[in-house]
């Protein structure tokens, strides 16, 4: 890897000039500018910020840390952490993400971290959940994403998933759907419960029956996915007559084995049944057929916030809702 010795010397310059360039570039002369920089390029070399910031407090360039529990390593909410870097970026600052494997890797993670002294930390989750924070983070600039602790000290940026869901069965109560199957994440996620009540809500405002809502909850675990046959399967009479005119699901990976259900009893949606789902998982929801429409998770809003939150240094350490939008397609 390329110095700050190794530019000086193909520049033909000294260490003081090649560090002005980085950091000062308006002390320098347009030509002698474009010289070190035609050697930064050359080279390749990559300034050593945390090195900078060790030394004194001059350097220019903040830096956010992340914290990702399971974030950025699964495909459903990876763009959280594309949202943090890129908005970072556009404000002049670097970011690092360190992963936690584990709950039982979280002290290496947290170590490692702050390690390289970032100016913030920014903590986020796969899936909404509560978090207890190592104590010592506890005197960190932190600001959470797609999570909240469990002992509420730290401002959080989570999906608004109450009004999502009820402004999208909202939706589907004026198109005319009354007889709905739900089937919903699991009752112990924040999300399930937050999701049913708002379900429950919409229902209740809009003076429906109660009992016309057929509600289940899947057991923890992906082993439980392939339920969602079976639950179906129990609602369609030997007459491939189904008891409901729409099945609102917990998130799109429901949505998907629906549709097989739903097409393989040759039922078409939406002109037989409708279907809705939640999360719109990233390059999925358009490879539905029909397209299915769902309910937006907010993951590139999270990451933003968030990083916003530490820049603009924000005062508040409240829970902020990020908006959930319904993404109405051709499902209902």
């Amino acid at each position: 890897m390329a110095s700050l010795k190794d530019v000086a010397r193909l520049a033909n310059v000294s260490l003081m000039t090649v560090s002005r360039a980085i950091n000062s570039p308006e002390l320098l002369k347009p030509e002698t500018l474009k010289q070190v920089q035609h050697a930064i390029e050359s080279l390749n070399y990559v300034p050593d910020f945390s090195a900078r910031k060790i030394r004194g407090k001059s350097s220019r360039v903040s830096t956010v840390g992340v914290l990702a529990l399971d974030t950025a390593t699964t495909p459903f909410s990876v763009e959280m952490i594309l949202s943090i870097e890129q908005t970072a970026r556009q404000f002049g600052w670097s970011s690092f993400v360190v992963n936690i494997t584990s709950s039982e890797d979280s002290e290496r993670a947290v170590r490692q971290l702050l390690s390289q002294r970032p100016d913030g930390i920014i903590y986020t989750t796969m899936g909404l959940r509560e978090v207890s924070i190592p104590e010592t983070l506890h005197k960190s600039r932190l600001v959470l994403a797609n999570c909240i602790d469990t002992e509420k000290k730290f401002p959080a940026y989570i999906p608004d998933d109450f009004n999502g869901q009820y402004n999208a069965v909202n939706r589907l109560i004026e198109k005319g759907y009354r007889n709905p199957l739900c089937l919903y994440i699991p009752k112990e996620t924040l999300a399930g419960k937050t999701r049913r009540e708002a379900v429950e809500a919409s229902w209740k405002q809009a003076n429906l029956p109660f009992e016309s809502l057929i509600q289940y909850h899947l057991e923890l675990g992906d082993e439980h996915y392939l339920d969602v046959v079976s639950l179906i399967n129990s609602h369609i009479d030997k007459n491939k007559k189904p008891e409901f005119d729409v099945i609102i699901c917990g998130n799109d990976r429901i949505a998907f084995l629906a549709y097989q259900v739903l097409l393989g009893h040759g039922l078409q949606i939406p002109k037989d049944i409708a279907v809705l789902g939640y999360d719109n998982m990233i390059g999925v929801g358009e490879l539905f057929y029909p397209p299915l429409s769902t309910v937006v998770l907010p993951h590139y809003q999270l990451g933003q916030q968030a990083v916003l939150h530490i820049i603009e240094e924000r005062q508040s350490h409240d829970i902020q809702y990020v908006d959930c939008d319904l993404l109405e397609r051709n499902s209902f």
